[in-house]
């Protein structure tokens, strides 16, 4: 590959499953069964599995784009459309990251002032929070790539610990199976759309990967180990509520967590949220390598200088972010971004990209 980074900042594949894993599970996963259920009703799940085939699709999509520009995105857009606008065009998914980690930071927020602490600044949280981001992603794409390994192995057990909800559900509240269009189950399948972002930053860190031809499979597992998740938990959730109690609770999954009783824990979804800082932190670190990577290569700003930079853009953007409506805005806007991003802007720069490789070989010919 067509790169400058050193093996010794490079990872090794497997931890491309750890990556896009940890960028998929996000606050989104907490919500998203209520969002499906509005268009699909109790076959959302059909509309999941639809998701992540599609998801694949583009996925694919994106390593043949890699293979043939031979870099990153940035590589990419220049094999397209030449260096200038290749970087114009480029530089705005630096945007893109920094509203993703402005969605993510201030939704998980308002879940720890919702259901822990009312009194909770907003400001002071996202300040400590972003400190150690920066800390984090200082530290190098290999430490970042350690923290996602760490937010998908140390919480897996509250997975496991669903299985407690299975008892008190009726499954049979999913029959009959295709009770609605294919219009509608499509529709649920694009409501996913903010649960599922974040697996197109392989785009952007493809090249820090040692034998990337291994990490192929690794990302396709990792896309479908989110999606078994989702139609895991978005059946407990179909069978655990009533269609009307689950457009009543914003984030469902959490209101399941509240059944789980131990002996030596009273309330486990404090426990729960808790442990949900650490899903985040890789969302968030991520998303800010992405932006400091891309203002590296495109200005040759330091990303010791940027990542502090788009720090502070963050925390001024969640702490502008007061009221639930906002924070649903943002939410929206983010979703169709990605949304556009996803469906309609990869499989454009994928027909560009066999396209410029077609005119290259002509005139290499001529």
């Amino acid at each position: 590959m067509n790169s400058n980074v050193p093996d010794s900042r490079k990872i090794a594949p497997f931890l491309v499953f750890f990556l896009i894993s940890s960028m998929q599970f996000g606050v989104g996963i907490l919500g998203f069964q209520r969002f499906i259920a509005k268009s699909a009703g109790y076959d959302g799940w059909i509309s999941i599995i639809l998701a992540g085939i599609m998801i694949h699709i583009i996925l694919w999509m994106m390593l043949k784009m890699i293979k043939i520009a031979d870099g990153d995105i940035i590589t990419i857009h220049t094999f397209i459309l030449g260096e200038k606008i290749g970087k114009f065009i480029s530089s705005v998914f630096i945007f893109y990251f920094l509203l993703l980690s402005i969605t993510i930071l201030r939704s998980y927020i308002e879940i720890v002032q919702v259901w822990m602490f009312p009194e909770l600044k907003t400001f002071w949280f996202a300040l400590v929070f972003l400190l150690l981001v920066i800390y984090i992603v200082n530290g190098g794409f290999r430490t970042v790539a350690g923290i996602a390994f760490f937010s998908i192995v140390l919480p897996f057990y509250i997975a496991i610990l669903f299985v407690v909800i299975i008892r008190y559900s009726d499954f049979t509240n999913l029959l009959p199976i295709f009770d609605h269009s294919v219009k509608e189950i499509l529709l649920g399948s694009r409501d996913m759309t903010f649960s599922v972002l974040g697996f197109e930053t392989l785009l952007f860190f493809y090249p820090f990967i040692q034998n990337p031809e291994k990490a192929k499979k690794w990302a396709h597992f990792g896309v479908l180990f989110t999606t078994i998740i989702c139609v895991y938990l978005a059946i407990l959730a179909f069978g655990y509520f009533s269609e009307a109690q689950l457009q009543k609770h914003v984030w469902p999954t959490l209101t399941m967590w509240k059944i789980i009783k131990m002996p030596f824990v009273e309330r486990f979804e404090y426990i729960g949220i808790a442990n949900w800082s650490l899903v985040i932190l890789p969302n968030i670190c991520i998303s800010i390598w992405s932006a400091s990577r891309l203002m590296k290569q495109i200005f040759s700003i330091r990303q010791i200088t940027s990542v502090p930079f788009i720090s502070i853009l963050c925390l001024i953007g969640t702490s502008l972010l007061i009221t639930r409506e906002q924070i649903n805005i943002l939410t929206d806007i983010t979703s169709k971004v990605g949304y556009y991003l996803i469906i309609i802007y990869i499989p454009l720069l994928f027909v560009g990209t066999f396209i410029a490789k077609k005119v290259r070989t002509r005139e290499t010919n001529s």
